[in-house]
């Protein structure tokens, strides 16, 4: 039970008295201290009551919040005496047993019998040091708003300071993750006449005092439990807010946090508060993995078989290995922990997830693609899905050893590319696109100045020559965005000899399909379609998408006109990558744009262990553009198409 003695500026006083570990104050209805002023935010701070002391959270608000007149962008632990300032209003906080007697205040409640002494305790760092948020690069904004708006999880001081009597209920729930962070102020003090033995956190002295393992059996639940334990005795022993982080390195941030964890470890396991079948070693490196990088995904990401990583939920993670999905055994500890992650992965590059942005298109820093999507659009959570890349760019004779393409086919596409002929290659999710698209990239010769414009960039190409954009989301007051469309018409002011788009999606096709038919050939794009008729459908339906009221068949002259090389991609039940058609387009008759096709593959059956069987054949057909190559110095061979 405690007391919050609210001020007006005008002399008002107000006493409200509480029992919850947790205040909220604001200027709308909903909030318990309802201070009804335009300097107020509509949340604009919280009040934690940790059982034998206070701390003030600030919950991002415009004018902030002040104690003892001085601004506070941290949780702060309150003391005897201090003022709460919060616009035109003064506010003390005291236990019921203490408070005043001022204004209008509530009758005090019967004094509390003395609590006992706090039994002495020895943290791993004397200052017992308190790890922040932001830190970690990790808003608490959102932790906040996805705490009150999507689940029944409590918020990050509360779940840091449970009450007294949630503390046993408490050690039975996972541990919150990189996100869910105490982040108060490291002005502790160990002589704090209010503290009592029940408001300190109680000691594990054995194994079985672990929380409860919520996943897993044997080992795998015991470096589970052990990893929160330790992570929140981490987040209690560092305050990284007293290192200079901007001025630091990764290699040593991951030092200075090694060390710490090594001592939190040792000593566990000097009480015996480590099970035996946990590796001090192996832990050490999970929770340094869980704090500073991605948690369970890092062996994921370092293991070169798994091409794609899929996070359902905290609790479900797949991956997909030689085009087959399969579950992983590995498991964060808690939304939270999922949303951390995503934060450390879009916090970089300048781009941001939240309840009014809750999708998010992004990159790893070796080029992976990021796509993520969190409540209240993914039911079980925050979802992820990471498309890897090879840490050595594929060149065309990978994809030949594949068996992605024939070396007849290889050759051919790099005639195209290097006669400028306009290649728009087709595809399915996964189908192995943008691959493709790198690799026929590669073969641009290096005297040409080529623009590259991605939504999230992935394409690696090896030419000196080379600009690359990307596209930028809406910031947080929904302005400031740049299409794919934006860049394909700003780069052509850009002298370019190539463009080269990830991906056509809309009305950017238009844009793109008007570069290659004025003096920018040799372009590529991809679209995703099932097969070479469908790819050019859906460009124009895309170019229709752009807004501009033409003509059916203006929109097909166009692309007849443009497109010279349709590449069809595809990934077949057997989980393998083909390019199952190469066919050139040649033309209009009436208001149907005609194609032929150049290479095919041919589907033979299975073999015993269910893979397809089958080959890459021409079909005969020589393309028209072939007749002019000679006359341009370009040497081709005719018996490519000769099978």
């Amino acid at each position: 039970m405690f007391n919050v003695t609210v001020t007006e500026k005008g002399g008002n006083v107000t006493v409200r008295e509480f029992d919850q570990s947790e205040v909220t104050i604001g200027r709308i209805q909903g909030n318990d201290i309802v201070l009804p002023k335009s300097n107020i935010s509509k949340r604009h701070a919280r009040i934690v009551n940790n059982g034998g002391s206070f701390v003030v959270i600030d919950s991002k608000s415009t004018n902030g919040t002040y104690i003892n007149g001085k601004r506070i962008d941290a949780p702060y632990d309150l003391r005897v005496g201090d003022k709460v300032f919060v616009g035109d209003f003064t506010l003390e906080v005291e236990f019921a047993a203490k408070s005043r007697q001022r204004g209008k205040s509530v009758p005090p409640a019967p004094p509390a019998p003395p609590a006992p002494p706090a039994p002495p305790e020895s943290p791993p760092e004397a200052s017992q040091e308190i790890l922040a948020d932001d830190a970690w690069g990790v808003g608490s904004d959102l932790d906040q708003d996805w705490a009150d708006d999507w689940g029944d999880e409590p918020s990050a001081a509360t779940a840091a300071a449970p009450a007294p009597e949630a503390r046993k209920e408490k050690a039975q729930e996972p541990f919150r993750g990189a996100t869910e962070l105490d982040d108060r102020s490291p002005r502790r003090s160990s002589k704090r006449p209010a503290e009592s033995a029940a408001a300190k956190p109680k000691r594990v002295s054995k194994p079985s005092t672990l929380p409860a393992q919520t996943s897993g059996s044997g080992s795998g639940g015991e470096y589970a439990d052990a990893l929160r334990l330790v992570h929140q005795r981490l987040l209690r022993s560092l305050d990284l807010r007293r290192m200079n982080i901007e001025n630091m390195d990764d290699a040593e941030l991951r030092e200075r946090t090694r060390q710490a964890v090594q001592e939190i470890v040792s000593s566990m396991k000097s009480e015996g508060e480590l099970p035996a079948a946990v590796e001090p070693a192996t832990l050490i490196d999970k929770v340094l993995d869980e704090a500073l990088g991605l948690g369970p995904l890092e062996d994921l990401l370092n293991d070169d078989t798994v091409t794609e990583i899929m996070v359902n939920s905290a609790q479900q993670i797949f991956v997909e290995r030689d085009g087959k999905l399969e579950m992983s055994e590995r498991k964060f500890s808690s939304d939270q922990a999922v949303l951390g992650v995503i934060e450390r992965i879009v916090a970089p590059i300048g781009r941001r997830i939240d309840e009014s942005s809750p999708m998010v298109d992004a990159r790893l820093k070796d080029g992976s693609r990021v796509n993520a999507i969190i409540p209240p659009l993914s039911l079980k959570g925050p979802t992820l899905t990471i498309r890897k890349f090879t840490r050595e760019p594929l060149m065309v004779d990978d994809l030949v050893a594949f068996a992605t393409l024939s070396a007849d086919m290889a050759e051919f596409l790099e005639i195209c590319v290097k006669s400028r002929r306009n290649i728009l290659i087709s595809g399915g999710t996964g189908s192995g696109k943008t691959t493709s698209l790198n690799v026929l990239s590669s073969n641009i010769p290096s005297t040409e100045r080529i623009i590259t414009i991605e939504d999230a960039a992935e394409l690696k190409l090896e030419q000196e020559h080379v600009v690359s954009l990307e596209s930028r989301p809406p910031n947080i007051e929904g302005r400031g965005a740049i299409t794919i469309r934006d860049l394909v018409r700003n780069a052509l002011r850009m002298r370019p000899d190539r463009i080269v788009v990830g991906e056509c999606r809309g009305g950017e096709a238009l844009d793109m399909l008007q570069a290659m038919n004025t003096g920018h050939e040799g372009s590529l794009t991809t679209v995703h379609a099932n097969t070479p008729r469908d790819a050019l459908s859906r460009l124009e339906t895309m170019v229709l998408m752009s807004g501009m009221e033409l003509p059916i068949r203006a929109i097909r002259d166009q692309i007849a006109s443009a497109i010279n090389i349709v590449v069809q991609q595809s990934r077949l039940s057997d989980g393998t990558r083909k390019i199952t058609h190469i066919s050139e387009v040649t033309g209009m008759e009436g208001d149907v744009i005609t194609m032929q096709d150049i290479f095919l593959f041919n589907q033979e059956g299975f073999d015993a262990k269910g893979r397809i069987n089958g080959r890459h054949e021409p079909t005969g057909f020589v393309p028209k553009f072939y007749e002019m190559l000679k006359s341009v110095g370009i040497e081709a061979s005719m018996e490519i198409f000769q099978g």
